[in-house]
């Protein structure tokens, strides 16, 4: 979709002038265009539009120190402070990677990273640097906020390293088809070998054999769910993740927050302490290392999964969209070698 930017320029202008606290993703929907194409009106400015390999430039993150880096979907929000470590490209050309540090903790899919932008927007407290990437639709996969005692010179450094000869204020973008932006079409039930994929599930000796059982058997992820084994999956209330992280709160229980986008997978593990709701729609952590922001309008289904692996049961709490995509994903803390906290599989039973 090619915009004319003068013209989109001067509509988000106008738009903020009647609503100025308004964010750029919102805006974007206002506007019928991508963040990504509205962020590009903004080049030459506050804006620097970026190249190359994302890959040799994410190996680089760790120079900036502390930071803190989000990743969204429609309806959750995953933001975790910290440093990048143990960075690792795999496959060929380099299409997936994982950043496994003790504080950043992400799984990525290159396919999903066409756009980059190096942004710096005023704020109250100063200028906030960050680096944002985008899907070909220019849909947001990934940020990275510098935070006050980050490396602001190594920042500028790789800005500059790869900065893009094209500057100009319009951004091309269009579909995807890597299953972002629309529901995975369900056969019939009756088409299925439920039979076989329950044998199939029961014999699970790793929770990531679950993504090869439903390509093998041509499930969804929440039909998959649906014909699951006896015992190994239920629909709870979607009031169950608030009644979980206060839970896990007051207990002091440890878990693992997953949320994604069509390019990345952040994960939070460790406690969760200061839940508050905002109206009655937004659900959050407000950490002072991880936040999480729940919309639960969006929210239309919950499952309690289990799956069995060679350490005992891995039991979630999994929310979804009404398009049957994933929204978070809820683990208790474990480590390989290990069954899970017995005190999180009671609070996932106790859910209801």
């Amino acid at each position: 979709m090619k915009t004319e930017t003068q013209s989109l320029k001067e509509q988000w202008r106008a738009l903020l002038e009647t609503e100025p606290k308004l964010r750029i993703r919102d805006a974007a929907q206002k506007l019928g265009v991508s963040e990504a194409e509205l962020l590009a009106t903004r080049c030459g400015s506050d804006v620097i539009r970026l190249q190359g390999d994302w890959a040799e430039l994410i190996k680089e993150f760790p120079r900036f120190g502390e930071v803190m880096c989000l990743t969204r979907n429609e309806y959750a929000v995953h933001e975790r402070y910290g440093k990048f470590d143990e960075i690792s490209f795999f496959g060929g050309p380099a299409n997936m990677g994982q950043v496994v540090g003790p504080d950043i903790d992400l799984r990525l899919f290159m396919k999903s990273w066409h756009f980059g932008f190096a942004v710096t927007d005023a704020t109250p407290e100063g200028p906030r640097k960050s680096l944002q990437f985008f899907d070909f639709d220019g849909t947001a996969v990934h940020k990275v906020y510098l935070q006050a005692e980050s490396d602001h010179a190594a920042y500028d450094e790789l800005v500059a390293k790869f900065r893009n000869d094209d500057q100009g204020e319009t951004q091309v973008t269009g579909p995807v088809n890597n299953g972002h932006g629309g529901p995975t079409a369900e056969k019939p039930d009756s088409e299925v070998d439920v039979a076989g994929f329950r044998q199939a599930w029961l014999g699970m000796k790793d929770t990531h054999e679950f993504f090869i059982l439903m390509r093998r058997f041509g499930l969804s992820r929440t039909q998959a769910l649906r014909l699951a084994p006896e015992g190994y999956s239920r629909q709870v209330s979607n009031a169950s993740a608030k009644t979980m992280l206060e839970t896990a709160s007051a207990e002091k229980i440890d878990i693992m927050v997953f949320i994604g986008s069509s390019g990345c997978i952040q994960i939070h593990t460790g406690p969760v302490e200061n839940i508050r709701m905002f109206g009655e729609e937004w659900l959050n952590v407000l950490d002072d290392k991880f936040n999480m922001h729940l919309r639960q309008s969006g929210v239309a289904a919950s499952w309690i999964v289990k799956k069995p692996t060679v350490d005992g049961a891995v039991t979630s709490l999994e929310l979804y969209d009404a398009n049957g995509e994933n929204l978070v994903l809820f683990f208790g803390k474990r480590k390989p070698g290990h069954p899970e906290d017995p005190r999180w599989t009671a609070l996932a039973d106790s859910l209801a």
